[in-house]
């Protein structure tokens, strides 16, 4: 088996990658621009400054979250012995690109595939192959520039076929994919297969919820810039907006005014654009409407944002069947009506929830429905942030990426025990004394901490007692 990697050999490519990424930024934009259509300025802010927070933000957390820790407690069975848990890098890891964050989510993932001391091979999309073909280069000579350290990253072909070849033919620990529930789904069977653990980053279809005492106007442009940012490329993206009745003049307001003034979109292709538009054309035929009266032609891959209103409850609109600037708007009478219509979607990875007060009850319902980010007064921005994890569930994937638990996911836990050489280790049953004393111990149990608020009275504590003592429905 190959030797790790140093962690001080992974630090040092880390920072060798950050700064040519630095260094590179703007060529890394305008690959981007050129290829799927993404500005430059949204390249910059929403590609690149990311992944260089996660370079950054790894450079700081990395050593202390993989370091050896000590394990304590075990009672009896911790007498004698020490327990030391380690961190270990799986073997070799293969990541499949996406295109619609060319830089941020391939590096990131990149990124902690090698912190946790991986062999990396790398697919490119077949969508952003000289934008992920640049930031890959970058990686390698990053690598080199230490060798004979051992920082090990290999690149493939960006084509489709590659990626199926290379997927059921080479040897690999662990695959990680970041794209479409459809494709995510043929990946898990290949890995099934091979016996293959796997990290699916899938899309999600995610609801924006405006309650009757939210600021409906800041709502409504956050959660425009929420739709719209990326062409509405993004998986965390609201596909819909659930407004209470009290809100919903002000929310449809803002956003008519925001429309008015808002450039086309330039989506990856013609065949995405179309589907969009298509999309909405349908839900206002079966009964929606267009928030600004008129559904707009798209030119080409070239599409101007839209909202309907009324958005029927059947029409693939409302599940999010898109990629791409529409949304979906329904005015509802109670949160429980949003969060039934928030339910019947089935993706979800970051839902957003809007009032003034905000409660764990609410944030506990958003993660009932299978989401891991749940923002309250907020869409998409505070993902951003290096250290918050990103994990789907069912339809939506499953494994985490980004952040401690990204991280820690394509590592594998070692345990080390030491034991003292004072153990005698039991060859035979002991004498029944000690089985009696085995048993009491067994039947005992550590009283519970009193609380730190009040101690009950004598009066509580003994009717709690004579509660205890009689037969319930449960125990029968």
């Amino acid at each position: 088996m190959k030797t790790a990697v140093p962690i001080e050999a992974r630090l040092q490519w880390l920072r060798r990658f950050r700064d040519a990424i630095a260094r590179h930024h703007v060529d890394l934009a305008q690959l981007a621009q050129q290829e799927i259509g993404k500005s430059e300025f949204d390249a910059m802010t929403a590609d690149i400054m990311p992944l260089i927070a996660s370079c950054n933000w790894h450079l700081r957390n990395a050593r202390s979250l993989l370091r050896p820790r000590r394990v304590g407690g075990g009672g009896l069975f911790g007498l004698g012995h020490r327990v030391d848990r380690h961190r270990m890098a799986i073997g070799r890891v293969l990541i499949i690109a996406t295109w619609n964050y060319p830089v941020q989510l391939v590096g990131i993932q990149l990124v902690q595939a090698v912190m946790a001391g991986n062999a990396v091979v790398v697919k490119p999309s077949e969508r952003a192959p000289r934008t992920q073909g640049l930031l890959m280069r970058l990686a390698i000579e990053a690598a080199q520039a230490l060798e004979p350290l051992g920082v090990a990253i290999e690149v493939r072909s960006a084509s489709r076929e590659e990626g199926r070849r290379v997927l059921a033919e080479e040897k690999f620990d662990h695959v990680v994919f970041t794209g479409s529930t459809e494709v995510g789904r043929a990946i898990a069977e290949v890995c099934a297969q091979r016996l293959i653990a796997s990290t699916l980053e899938l899309t999600g279809c995610d609801s924006a919820i405006v309650l009757g005492d939210a600021d409906a106007r800041a709502a409504a442009r956050a959660v425009f810039m929420g739709f719209t940012a990326n062409a509405g490329q993004t998986c965390m993206a609201p596909r819909r907006a659930l407004v209470m009745r009290e809100a919903i003049a002000a929310f449809t307001d803002e956003l008519r005014r925001l429309l008015a003034g808002a450039p086309s979109a330039t989506l990856v292709d013609e065949a995405a654009a179309a589907h969009s538009h298509d999309v909405a054309q349908r839900a206002i035929a079966a009964g929606g409407r267009s928030i600004m009266g008129t559904l707009e032609p798209r030119a080409g891959r070239v599409l101007r944002p839209v909202v309907v209103l009324d958005c029927p409850l059947e029409s693939e609109l409302f599940y999010g069947k898109h990629f791409g600037p529409v949304l979906a708007v329904r005015a509802v009478e109670s949160i429980d009506e949003a969060f039934e219509l928030h339910g019947r979607i089935g993706k979800y990875l970051a839902t957003s929830i809007w009032t003034k007060r905000p409660s764990e009850e609410l944030a506990m319902r958003a993660q009932a429905c299978a989401s891991s980010l749940v923002h309250f007064n907020a869409v998409i921005l505070p993902s951003a942030h290096p250290a918050v994890s990103i994990s789907g569930h069912g339809a939506s994937g499953w494994g985490c990426t980004r952040g401690e638990a990204g991280l820690l996911a394509l590592t594998r836990e070692v345990c080390v025990t030491r034991t003292s050489r004072f153990i005698e280790v039991p060859v035979q049953e002991p004498s029944p004394t000690v089985q009696r004393i085995v048993s009491r111990l067994i039947c005992w149990s550590p009283r519970a901490a009193p609380s730190s608020h009040a101690a009950p009275s004598p009066q509580a504590d003994a009717s709690h007692n004579d509660m205890s003592l009689q037969p319930t429905k449960a125990h029968l």
